[in-house]
């Protein structure tokens, strides 16, 4: 078995990362192809059965060498069936058999695991909470997600959609509409487009100034990063922009870490690029409204998986759920 590959799966909304991984979490091959969604979905779990028959065929490998199948996919899961309940950007309908699909097309064990949840368990297993049984991870991207792992399993609730901590309400009245119906959201405040659109909220006021401006004028729009970088160097509208999205994360980190008392909590996504501008801000906040013991034993820190968390995250799945 220890020289069998794990074929671990992070499926997007525009692309689907692959790679076969080794049973110490380490990335031999990766790769990616498009995801399409088109027909229902139903061609997605085709494409990526044809991909790793391809892939093994250039590794010059039989379908043996591989023990399974582990895969994250976006949305509340049934872990033990491996049914989508429900999924918006995949063209799938409701309760779509996602395991036994990809089963019946690769004769491989499946098991499949919300994205986020599998992003947290990369993490956890050869990341930045490696070693680590209790762990929250956040993954700031487009949206916000969260994986919750306590004394080492993860956390899913009664229908797959714990840790959905993008959906904490941080502005209870009058915020800004979400995807997921409410508003007010974490989300539309700590994502990149809630980052977006603080700014250029800030930015369509008559008085507004400084180097973002110029940046907003020039370009007709901004990005996170923009905001990032201008509040690097001092711009006091990107500053005042960065101090309300660690404000809110750091509040509501604070409040999930006097629930849990985890022992980390990890930031993830695409906004954790920003680095310490960001962390170090959402530690301020994070202290400040944390219940004293839980604020002594709980770690703040970055990812350190990048986009590699969720395949090795799923890779973990498949090796646990055979205890290879």
């Amino acid at each position: 078995m220890s020289g069998q590959w794990i074929v671990g799966v992070d499926l997007g909304g525009t692309t689907t990362k692959l790679a076969f991984i080794n049973m110490d979490g380490e990335i031999l091959h990766k790769w990616e192809i498009p995801t399409d969604n088109s027909n229902e979905g139903q061609n997605i779990t085709i494409n990526i059965a044809n991909a790793i028959d391809d892939k093994l065929g250039e590794c010059n490998e039989r379908k043996t060498k591989l023990a399974g199948i582990g895969m994250g996919a976006p949305g509340p899961i049934n872990y033990e069936t491996g049914v989508v309940l429900n999924v918006v950007n995949l063209g799938w309908q409701d309760n779509f058999p996602l395991q036994e699909s990809l089963h019946s097309l690769t004769g491989l064990p499946v098991a499949i695991e919300n994205d986020a949840n599998c992003a947290a368990l990369g993490e956890m297993w050869n990341g930045a909470g490696k070693g680590a049984s209790d762990l929250v991870c956040v993954t700031l991207g487009t949206g916000v997600g969260g994986g919750v792992i306590a004394n080492g399993n993860i956390v899913r609730g009664i229908n797959g959609a714990a840790g959905e901590i993008g959906h904490i309400t941080s502005i209870p009245f009058g915020g800004a509409p979400c995807n997921c119906g409410k508003s007010g959201c974490l989300e539309t405040i700590a994502s990149a487009t809630g980052i977006v659109r603080l700014a250029e909220s800030e930015l369509s006021k008559p008085e507004s100034k400084g180097q973002l401006a110029v940046v907003f004028a020039k370009n007709g729009k901004v990005t996170a990063k923009d905001v990032f970088d201008n509040a690097r160097n001092g711009d006091e509208l990107a500053k005042k922009i960065l101090n309300e999205v660690t404000f809110h994360l750091g509040f509501a980190l604070a409040n999930i870490a006097n629930t849990l008392n985890p022992e980390m909590i990890v930031l993830g996504g695409g906004v954790s690029r920003a680095g310490d501008i960001l962390l170090d801000g959402v530690k301020a906040n994070f202290s400040q409204f944390t219940f004293s013991a839980a604020r002594e034993s709980t770690k703040l820190s970055l990812a350190t998986l990048g986009n590699d968390a969720g395949v090795i995250g799923a890779a973990w799945l498949i090796k646990n759920k055979l205890n290879l």
